[in-house]
């Protein structure tokens, strides 16, 4: 920060008023970067400026130099007003959940012949489906829905079938889209697996050791030998801790210890009264204590999706704020069992810190080392986010593209993105020439923030072509490739004027470079695989331009086969898309051979 930002940002501080609000921290270019609450603005957007800092909030210091502000009439509506905000700007200092993925479930499906099944992304308002968990990992999850679907003859397929399947023949499935199945055999067995899965373990392990004896005295011991891993699953991986709680239904206990910047949280799943599993996340802080929690705490939920009836948190955090926000019940008890839970929740969160610290801070010097060694060798003022990018197609045709995003070597998984080529590429470079101008003319429209360093997967044919369009949209952002060898291995860096520079395979530079690497070209490769699954109309129709999701489904569902798409009359294709569309499909249609 310049002298000049600390007189201008001293003069503004004095503006700032002592009532709750909303402040918005912003960097050169006036992208927010950082959005934050407070009771009292004006103490706490002060103590951003005085002190000394270290870590992450040094780091957001460093790149502030104008603020903003929000005043609200409550401290309520300063966290709706922070969270709307977050969501709005993804601003790259706030925590997010690091991983994107949202947390496992078991569903028993509300249909006339239920099906059992591991689901994520739910929509509680609308699933009227029995769910269970969220379980601890999806592997859990997955095991236990194999067993139950070994151990009871339920519904296999999503869609019944013409015909009995394998399942029938294997006494896995009572033949639900054939026989007439008796209600009553049903019902127990729904009874059963739901009280199974609400943690009584015992009918199943009766079932399991009776089939395990009757595979035995069989002389059948491969089978009997599946039951006995059952068993064991039952035992180790599927078993919950038994606690004394008067609490028969679901509540989730949060508890964290903090040290030296870092926050480590861990929440436990309180089941029917059983310990049913336990999450953890560990992360920099910037604010204090109290709101780092509160807003974990509600990005943990809108990414899980499924509230529990109560939840269970440190005294620290403000229970009425959080409640109104969440519309549930929030707790803080000060003694009995759940304060014991609280604290356990606690021991195990600074448990968790203790052991991983030393990994944690080695990483992140490493990746401080990585960064400054990168600045170096490309003579760079600045480097926080690298964008890489690559390509997938399959035998020269059906491009896509994919783009990572790198915020100080570590993934930011929000701003990843997938390309269909829309144009009739036939090479990697007209690809990529497509992929580089559409992302970056977002760039030039102010739609999306600027990186310090685009990084191409090749030499120098694909630096020519991201300094054409770069060039040509009158951007200025430092370009470099990785190259490989004559063995297909990466060994050097080719900067934007094609100077080639080794690259040690010993060093950070290169482990965390090659990871980037080895990230887009898998998220290419995933890209282009997932749409090949999804069959040849579809995928043809996924690749074809003009097409989005929308269109792409009427498409199917009027024509639903390639031979009638292409035998179809320009008239009839309109009856979907546009003349222009239309045009521009039928002439697509023609390229296919």
């Amino acid at each position: 920060m310049t002298e000049e930002t600390k007189k201008y940002i001293h003069e503004k501080l004095k503006l700032v008023p002592k009532l709750p609000g909303s402040y918005q921290m912003k960097n050169k270019d006036g992208i927010i970067i950082y959005v934050g609450k407070a009771k009292n603005l004006f103490n706490r957007v002060k103590s951003y400026f005085t002190g000394t800092k270290t870590g992450k909030t040094a780091m957001l210091v460093n790149d502030i130099v104008d603020f903003e502000y929000i005043v609200t009439s409550s401290e309520l509506e300063s966290l709706i007003l922070e969270i709307t905000l977050i969501k709005k700007y993804n601003p790259k200092y706030n925590i997010l959940l690091k991983d994107d993925k949202s947390y496992p479930y078991i569903e028993l499906t509300n249909e006339k012949y239920p099906r059992l099944r591991v689901v994520r992304n739910i929509n509680r308002k609308k699933n009227k489906n029995h769910l269970y968990g969220p379980y601890p990992n999806v592997t859990a999850a997955r095991k236990t829905v194999n067993m139950i679907n070994r151990i009871y003859p339920l519904r296999k397929c999503e869609n019944l079938k013409k015909d009995l399947c394998l399942y029938y023949h294997i006494g896995e499935c009572l033949g639900y889209c054939k026989k007439k199945v008796d209600q009553s055999i049903q019902d127990k067995m729904i009874e059963e697996i739901t009280s199974f899965l609400k943690g009584n373990s015992s009918i199943i392990e009766n079932k399991l050791k009776e089939e395990m004896i009757n595979a035995s005295n069989n002389l059948n011991f491969e089978r009997a030998l599946e039951f006995k891993e059952m068993l064991n699953d039952i035992g180790v991986t599927l078993t919950k801790q038994k606690i004394d709680l008067n609490k028969n239904y679901n509540f989730d206990v949060f508890g964290f210890y903090q040290d030296n910047n870092y926050l480590s949280i861990v929440t436990f799943y309180i089941r029917e009264g059983l310990l049913f599993g336990r999450h953890t996340d560990i992360y920099n802080t910037i604010d204090e204590v109290e709101d780092e929690l509160t807003r974990y705490i509600i990005e943990f939920y809108e990414k899980n999706n499924l509230l529990p009836k109560e939840i269970i948190v440190p005294s620290i955090i403000n229970k009425e704020v959080l409640s109104n926000y969440l519309n549930i019940k929030v707790n803080s008890p000060s003694r009995g069992d759940i304060k014991k839970l609280i604290d356990l929740a606690c021991d195990n969160a600074k448990i968790l810190l203790e052991e991983k610290y030393e990994t944690i801070k080695s990483d992140e010097e490493n990746r401080l080392k990585a960064e400054n060694e990168l600045k170096d060798l490309l003579k760079l003022e600045k480097l926080e986010r690298i964008e890489a990018f690559d390509n997938s197609h399959l035998f020269g045709t059906f491009y896509v593209g994919g783009m990572v995003v790198f915020d100080h070597f570590l993934p930011n998984k929000d701003l990843y993105r997938k390309y269909k080529i829309e144009t009739d590429a036939k090479d990697d470079l007209a690809a990529m020439r497509e992929v580089l101008y559409r992302r970056y003319y977002k760039v030039l429209m102010g739609e999306a923030e600027r990186c310090d360093l685009l990084l191409v997967d090749g030499g120098e044919n694909q630096i020519r072509v991201a300094k054409e369009i770069i060039s040509s949209l009158n951007l200025d952002i430092p370009i470099c490739g990785l190259k490989k060898n004559d063995k297909h291995q990466t060994n050097m860096l080719v900067d934007s004027n094609l100077n080639e520079i080794p690259l040690s395979k010993d060093s950070n530079l290169f482990l965390f470079l090659t990871r980037i690497q080895d990230e887009v070209h898998e998220y290419a490769i995933s890209y282009h695989r997932n749409i090949r699954q999804k069959g040849t109309l579809a995928t043809l129709l996924d690749m074809a331009p003009g097409i989005g999701e929308v269109r792409r489904k009427e498409l199917l569902k009027k024509f639903g086969s390639l031979k009638k798409l292409k035998e179809a009359s320009l008239e009839e294709i309109e009856t979907v898309l546009p003349h222009d569309a239309a045009v521009k499909f039928m002439d697509y249609l023609k390229s296919i051979k």
